[in-house]
Formats: C-alpha cells, structure tokens, sequence
C-alpha cells in the first residue's frame, strides 16, 4: 500500500482512500486483500550457520599465512611441524567461535511485539482473528489491556489511553481522539493513530487498519535496522591494518631469504624453506588473537560486576574510546517512575521529594518540611488525589510498583507522603458511581459517600478545564466565591515551564441521596482545591555519573522522544551543558546533513525525535570523528543503538529490541553504572597495550635470531617447532596474567582516546625494536655460549629456549610499569595472576624440558642444575638494562 500521512487525513476520508466503511470489510475482500498484500507480520531476518560462523574464524590474513605454511611443510614431509601449525590455527578459531557471542536478533525481537489475535469488524460482526491476518481496512476494535496489531487510523475513541514509551519515550499514556493532525506532527502527536506493539491503558477506540507488517512502525525501525551499518571497534580496525602490514612484511622478507638463501648461497631448497617457516612462525605472533579475547572475556566479568553485560566483546575496548554519550531520558536517566514534584494551593507553592512510588518524602515550603495537618487545603488535596484515582500501589521486593496509570500512582503515593493512607480513605469513601476520564472532555470524576451520610463528587483533569468548571475555591479550609484565575494560570504556567504535567482538583459537595454520576452535575459549581505538578525524575547517580563523565572528558547529550519543556527541565537538573536551547524533531527534518553536523556539538537536549532523528543525530557525531555510545531501552532507540560505535541497553525496562541491537545491556538500568563501564573499558585498553608490546617483542627477538642466522649459514638456535611452543604456551600464559592488572591511578581523569589514534604508537615502536634487539642478543649469547661450553646442538638449544622463557618471565615484571620501576616491593611482587602465570610456565618448562615425551616432540634435552642457574642469569641481566633504559627514557622525558 502507498504510505500516506493517515494522521492528516480524517477518519471518514481514511475510510474512503481505503475503500471500506465503518461496518469493516467483507471476509472474501479481507482473503484477497491477504493474498495480494501478504500477512502481517516481519521478516525473519538472515541467519549464518554454526558451520558459517566457525569456517569464517579463518578469515583472517594472518591465519592464511599459517594455513599455507602447514601446508607445505605437510607436503615437504615435516608432520610434526604441520601438525602443530594446524593445531594452533584450529586452537585460536575456536576460543574466536566460542567467544563470538549470540548471532544477532534485534528484528526477531520485535517481531514478536506483534499482537497475536485482533478484535475486528467482517461482514458487520464481531470477530477474533490471528493479528497476521489483518489486512489494510479492516476496522479493529481496542480495549484496555490490548496490545495494538497493526497501525490503525481511530474513528472512535471513548477514554482511550495507549502505552507508547516504546515508540516515543514518553512517560505517561498518550490520550487518543480521533482529531485530524498536522502532517508534519511528531510521533508522539498524533493523535489520531494507534501504533502497532503499543498497549492500551484505558478506555475503548476503533479505528480502520492502514498499515501492517513492514508499513507499520515497528516495521519501519525493523526495515531502518536491516539497513544500518555495523561498525567495527577501534580496536577491530587497527588489527586488521595491523595484520595487513604485518603480514606483507612476513611474505617479503621471507621470500627475500628464500631467494638469497636458496640462489645465492645454494643451500637445499627444503631446509631454506623451513628455515623462512620459522622466520613466519617467529614473526607472526600466533597467540595474540587468543590473547586479546581472553583479555576482553576478563573484562566482560569485572563488567558484570559492575552491572554491564556485554554482548559481544570488542565493545569493551570500545567503551574505552567513548567521547561522546547519546542518552535516551525516560527510564534511563529518569527513573521512569511519575512522582509528585510540586503541590499548588491559593497561597502557597509547595515542593514534593521522594523517590519514584515511594510514598515517603518529605512536603516543603521554603525549603523547610511541612506537617498535612497544619495545611488543612492539602489534606484535602490528598483526599482528592485518592479518591479520583483507580490506581493501586504495592510493595513487592523492597520495590514499590504501580497498578493501573503512573500519573495517578504518584498520586496515591503523594498523599501518602502528605500522611493519608489510600486504603483507609477508599474504605470510608465508597465509590458509587464515576465518570471515566475521556479526551474529549480532559477530566474525571467520581462520587464517594462516606458513613456518616456525606456525599462528595471529586474532580480531577487539566487545569484550564477544571478552571473552567469551579465557581469557587478553598482558602485555610474556607469555600471562597471566587476563582482567582491568573493567578492558578499564572503558577500552572510555571510549574509547566519545569517540565512538569499539571493536574488541577476540584470538590463538590451533593445530597446522601445522590447516587448516579452525570456530566451536568460536574459542569458547575465546584470548588477548586489546588493542582500538583508531576515529572518523571532524574535518578539522583545519574547526576552524579554525567558529573563523572565530563571529569573524564566525555559530552552527554539527551535524545528523547518526550516533550521539549520536559527534556530541558531534566537536561538542566543532571547537569548538561547546553541546555539553552532544545532542538526538535521538526527543526532536525529541516536540516540537512551538512547543517545537522554543525548544529549538533552546540546542542546537548534533543525532543520529539523518532527514530530517523536519532539515528542521524548518532551519525552526525560520529562525522566529528567521535566514538559515539548509545543508551536507550525502546524500539525506538534500536537503529540508533546499532548504528552506535557502543549501544546500551536498558536490561530491567528495556525492550528485547533494544538489548539485542546493543553491544551491552545495563542489568541495573542506571546510568551511573555507564561510568563504571567506561572505566572497565579504558582499564582493558591498557591492559591490551601491555599486552601487545609483552608478545610483539617477544616474536621480534625471534624473528630477529632467525634473520640473523639464515643471512649468515649459521645452524638455527631455536627449531620452528619450539618456536611455536614458546608462542603459544609460555607467551600466552603470561601474556595473560596482564589482562587482570588494575587500573592506572587517574584512568578517568584524562581525556577519550582518540578514535583514529595508533595501537603502535612511536613509544611503542621504539621499545618492541629496543626489547627485541636485547631477546635477540640474549638467544645468540646463550646458543653461542652453550656451543663454546661443549653442549650438544639439542641441549643448546634447550638452553636457548628456556632462556627465551626466563627473558619473558622478567620482562613481564618490567612491562607492568611501562614509565615507572618496576624494582619495587610492589612490582617484584606482583599479582596473583602475575604470581600465578610465572607458576604454570615454570611448571611447563620443566615438563618441556625433562618429560621423555616433550623431549621427543620437541627435540628437547634434560638440564643440568649450572645450566639453569646459567638461563636464569640472562633473565636477571635482561631486566637490569630495560630498568636502566626506563630510567634514562624517564629522566628525558623530565627534562623536556
């Protein structure tokens, strides 16, 4: 079907353009409009096999280069060697398939926010039909506690109130008419439409179908996440550019030495080719993809203790690099929870605090706690406020919840606070008869007798309404004959302009014998008591953790689907700079892309945005070259979580679709725990650096010996094979025991890292050439001197591999402070997992070194107790000269 405007169409002409009527379609129209349009539901999206997800870990140009050098090495006859190549391969896309995490499911999720059965009209009778046979046209009919099944135009609407947070990020039901709207209205305004997935809160509509399955828009955010763009991490990006550079290096340096070794100085082309093998097997660092994800799954469960699940693992490191957070506000920094914020009476301006549904929270004026009672107008507010309500507060968990509307369970928890108890004041107020609240009308009202022969009739609704209907108000108790308007429209203006939604309560008195509600007895004649304003809170640590996120140089910027006043009172209260202005949905359509990218750094609150502005919102700042996170818990902030270099869901009030877009779900739904997150994010940064410059030195000393001793027709110090045990045993293990070292002092203190900044950078390059010169010297200085000793060409270059080993060993105390000593009580010491590792790689040394198997494998031969104390000593030496080089590099730094 064309898409049109259904919201600035009216109802009869909606009814008309679909070519059906009031009475619905007929069941043989129904089945050929089904058959033509399709039913109504998503499309599944497309899923990789297991066997896909597993063969794709080998799609890796590293991991080609090892797979080809097996391979030859198979076809040259070494199986020894090919078989541990392959088994190093097979090792690291396992822990990669293992670790990938859940496939993704985000437009599955919101498929099944699709109603499964559907009140309708055929054949002018009632039916129920499954919701994916709904078809443009027909007329559906709505009660509380439906879920919407398609996007309908409503054509009647008796108190209708539907749910539609998800969609727009509002706090309280939206009231639905029938009213025809302007083209260009936000989401949130049209009121005339009912979205698909919505819940109705109150009240009966109907409305005519005009659109289903991806028409809708649900169907809309789940086509826009079809389309969106997943970005690869910081992190993701600068390996792979690593890995083409280092990759291009192996293959012509090797075929370099296989030219020279082979036709220039005619050694047997099958012991140059191995020789070039071990020159890419000591240069390609096989453990640093097994490595790094071991790395990032440490940092998933030190996040999980902070309350951040995260869903896939490069998101860590990417938190790290956040400059910029885009915040949704409803349930994510506000609590999502309607609360009492100010009681309006003929003198006075009150102020209400508290927390969400609790009902304890001290009443003030001028700053100073008040008694109800010594305000006899309040007390009479609170009766009103519980009287005129159908809400119910319960307790479950330490949790106070709300049955029923969120507006008027503020309410009962606000006259709670003011010292009346909801229960005791229904039980000596009987009901007997309501007027349910109706949009058409903007009020509610109910009549309570009580037993002692009173009846009273209790009003509440919007303010210029109810203003409208009193002829008097109450002053200290006191029924007063007239209204005094300005000055209600006055203070009502200005609670309004703090975000707040107004509600004004008015009183009647009528006979015992009147027991039947109607309109004409609440047109006239009441009695205004006094108004309260309402607002969805900030939670008071998202305060403080947006304070924390500007200290560590991080803009916040609130994107909502909520009113502009509401987003700027709530901007202003968590302390958001730029809080001047509110920019709209409406104003960012007129913007072009090119306009929007300027005008984004200069705002930090955005309203009436649907999905489309917030997903070009995230865009724009990320063409600033900026790492952009995303927080939302609607549908509507799924594309835009997707989209975001690191998307936050909200786990508790959060919608499937929304934590299966994002890279991390908050179980907590707090905003402060994103502080926490982002902390994790740049310890596991650091930890990853020290990592890559322990394992990058590492296999340059090694790539450096084995250059050295093919150019010169020297006899390998190491084999490839043990090569590969070093590599992946005795590196890994300590490499590991860096992935648990606790941040640096100041972590969230200094600025973002920026997005396009080098993992190399020329410190690093500098100490990775430096280290692997000193491993390098130290392998010939132990291989040359075991020959010099008279030890057989095995044990020597068992002695060269331990001493390989030891060298690790002592650089790994080194690398912990890579600008401090490490020859500190603190620093020889070391961790538990530093402590731990030097263990497990001893332990496994001494099994390479001395198990009759290992000796065979690996053509290793036992030590003796001089020899060892001989590998250790170029350990101990090894450490001396890079303290000695960090303290000259220190001094320098000083000085300039």
């Amino acid at each position: 079907m064309e898409r049109q405007p259904w919201h600035s169409l009216s109802a009869p002409g909606t009814l008309k353009h679909l070519k059906t009527t009031a009475d619905g379609l007929t069941a043989q129209e129904a089945h050929r409009r089904l058959q033509e349009i399709g039913p109504n539901r998503l499309p599944e999206p497309p899923k990789r096999s297991g066997a896909k997800r597993f063969l794709l870990q080998f799609h890796n140009i590293l991991i080609y280069v090892l797979l080809s050098a097996a391979a030859i090495t198979l076809l040259l006859g070494h199986f020894i060697d090919s078989s541990v190549i392959l088994a190093v391969v097979i090792v690291n896309a396992v822990i990669g398939f293992l670790q990938e995490g859940k496939a993704e499911r985000a437009m599955e999720a919101i498929r099944t926010m699709l109603a499964p059965r559907a009140h309708v009209l055929r054949d002018s009778r009632r039916l129920s039909i499954a919701g994916e046979e709904l078809v443009p046209g027909d007329v559906v009919l709505l009660e509380a506690g439906d879920k919407v099944p398609a996007d309908l135009r409503l054509f009647d609407s008796h108190g209708l109130q539907i749910q539609e947070a998800l969609l727009t990020g509002e706090s309280v039901p939206s009231d639905k008419t029938t009213a025809v709207t302007a083209e260009d209205a936000a989401l949130g305004d049209r009121l005339g439409l009912a979205f698909s997935g919505t819940l109705v809160t109150a009240g009966q509509g109907m409305g005519v179908v005009v659109a289903t399955a991806g028409e809708t828009e649900i169907g809309r955010i789940s086509g826009m996440l079809s389309q969106v763009e997943n970005l690869t991490t910081p992190l993701v990006r600068q390996m792979g550019i690593f890995a083409k550079w280092l990759t291009a290096f192996v293959l012509s340096l090797s075929a370099v030495i296989l030219a020279l070794g082979y036709f220039v100085q005619g050694h047997p082309f099958n012991d140059v080719f191995m020789a070039v093998v071990g020159l890419s097997v000591a240069a390609i660092p096989e453990g640093l993809p097994a490595v790094l994800t071991i790395t990032l799954a440490i940092g998933v469960q030190a996040m999980a203790k902070r309350n951040a699940i995260v869903r896939r693992l490069p998101a860590i490191e990417t938190l790290g690099s956040v400059s910029v957070i885009c915040t949704d506000k409803t349930g994510t920094l506000t609590r999502n929870e309607m609360m009492v914020a100010s009681a309006l009476s003929p003198k006075y301006v009150f102020t209400v605090d508290g927390s969400g549904y609790e009902p304890d929270g001290p009443v003030n004026l001028d700053d100073q706690p008040i008694s109800g009672a010594d305000h006899p107008v309040l007390a009479r507010l609170a009766q009103a406020a519980v009287l005129c309500n159908d809400a119910f507060l319960h307790e479950r968990e330490g949790i106070w919840q709300v049955e029923g509307d969120p507006m008027e369970g503020a309410l009962l928890a606000f006259a709670e606070k003011l010292g009346s108890s909801s229960d005791t004041t229904r039980k000596h107020w009987t009901q007997t008869d309501r007027i349910p609240f109706d949009s058409k009308h903007r009020f509610m009202a109910t009549l309570n007798h009580d037993h002692e022969g009173k009846a009273f009739i209790f009003v509440k609704g919007a303010p210029e309404r109810i203003l409208e209907m009193c002829s008097g108000q109450w002053s200290d108790g006191i029924h007063t004959e007239a209204v005094n308007s300005a000055y209600w429209t006055d203070q009502a203006e200005t609670i309004a302009a703090k975000g707040q939604r107004v509600l004004a309560f008015a009183i009647k008195p009528v006979e015992p014998a009147h027991t039947v509600l109607e309109y004409a007895d609440v047109e006239q004649g009441l009695t205004l008591v006094g108004m309260v304003g309402m607002i969805d809170p900030p939670r008071h640590e998202a305060i403080t953790a947006v304070n924390e996120c500007h200290q560590a140089g991080i803009t916040v910027k609130m994107i909502t689907g909520d009113h502009a006043a509401t987003a700027l009172a709530i901007g202003k209260q968590i302390g958001l700079h730029k809080t001047r202005r509110v920019l709209t949905g409406v104003e960012i359509d007129a913007l072009d892309d090119a306009q929007l990218k300027s005008v984004v750094m200069e705002t930090d609150v955005f309203a009436r945005t649907s999905p489309e502005h917030k997903l070009r919102l995230v865009m724009a700042l990320q063409s600033h070259g900026m790492t952009v996170a995303m927080t939302g818990d609607g549908v509507n902030d799924a594309p835009a979580l997707k989209r975001a270099d690191a998307g936050i869901a909200m786990g508790q009030k959060g919608s499937e679709a929304a934590k299966e877009a994002a890279e991390l779900v908050l179980a907590d739904d707090n905003f402060a725990s994103i502080a926490a997150a982002v902390k994790e994010g740049r310890t596991v940064y650091d930890n990853l650096t020290k990592v890559i410059s322990f394992l990058l030195p590492v296999n340059g000393g090694e790539s450096l010996s084995l250059i050295i001793a093919i150019l010169a027709g020297m006899t390998l110090p190491i084999t490839p094979v043990q090569i590969l045990w070093i590599n992946m045993v005795s590196s890994v293990a300590l490499a590991m025991a860096l992935a648990f070292e606790p941040s640096e002092p100041q972590v969230m203190k200094r600025p973002p890292r920026p997005v396009n900044k080098p993992m190399l950078s020329g410190f690093l390059v500098w100490r990775i050439l430096f280290v692997s010169l000193i491993f390098s010297a130290g392998v010939f200085g132990q291989f040359f001197l075991a020959r010099a000793q008279g030890v057989g060409l095995e044990a020597a270059r068992t002695m060269t591999v331990n001493t390989l080993v030891v060298m690790e060993i002592f650089y790994l105390f080194s690398v912990r402070y890579i600008h401090r000593t490490s020859l500190t009580l603190r620093g020889v010491l070391g961790t538990k997992a530093v402590l731990w590792a030097i263990s497990i790689v001893t332990a496994l040394q001494f099994l390479f070194t001395y198990s009759p198997f290992m000796q065979i494998f690996f053509s290793a031969s036992p030590l003796t107790i001089p020899q060892g104390l001989q590998v250790v000593a170029f350990g101990i030496a090894v450490l001396l000269v890079l303290e000695t080089e960090k303290y000259f590099v220190r001094s320098r730094s000083e000085a300039l």
